[in-house]
């Protein structure tokens, strides 16, 4: 019997690696940090610029690994679902800010088969779709807070309050940089985890 956990890996800005308790490997916005040696099962892209959009990274790659990006995501001018079995894939509004249009854009959000939930707003201010999301009963949530190109960290905290998820994650702090602990800590959310870069959790 396999009792391994779905774990999660803060590579760093808005790069994240999800490793499913059966082995399935899910990279989100490769960019920076370390642990791009296991092979990929999926790869998830939100939008196309370089600090997200870097899959040449994953060097190592299991036969039939996926690359989505907001291209598939946004398949006929909709949000698709992808059902993968190991995980099913949703992607939900992004944008909504002069850096960020939110046909050229998507968040995320991951369904893993032990039922856990993980939502990555990608680079966005506040979505319509927010509000909505409440009714999810998201379990981690990651929000872009650098406040430059995106929505600052009140904006992002406002969000978080919105969505309600049982964990709210600051992540694309600042451009240039992995992590900002300053900017984190500023971060409000009920269920708050900071996470720096190589910081691993288990999702339960």
């Amino acid at each position: 019997m396999n009792n391994a956990k779905d774990t999660l890996l803060y590579q760093g800005h808005a790069s994240l690696r999800i490793t499913t308790g059966g082995g399935k490997v899910i990279f989100i916005d490769p960019y920076v940090g370390d642990g791009y040696e296991a092979a990929a099962d999926l790869i998830l892209i939100t939008h196309a610029h370089g600090d997200h959009d870097n899959p040449d990274m994953i060097k190592n790659r299991n036969p039939g690994c996926r690359v989505i990006t907001w291209k598939e995501a946004l398949a006929g001018g909709e949000h698709q679902t992808f059902e993968l079995g190991y995980v099913s894939v949703e992607a939900v509004e992004a944008g909504y800010n002069r850096n960020h249009n939110v046909k050229e854009c998507v968040g995320y959000i991951l369904t893993l088969p032990g039922g856990v939930s993980v939502y990555v707003s990608g680079d966005t201010s506040k979505t319509e779709q927010m509000s909505l999301l409440a009714q999810r009963n998201i379990d981690y949530a990651f929000y872009c807070c650098d406040g430059i190109f995106n929505m600052n960290i009140a904006e992002a905290s406002e969000c978080a309050s919105l969505v309600g998820a049982k964990h709210s994650i600051p992540y694309h702090m600042a451009p240039g940089r992995l992590f900002k602990r300053s900017r984190a800590e500023k971060f409000s959310a009920p269920g708050r985890i900071i996470l720096e870069p190589g910081d691993e959790i288990e999702l339960e």
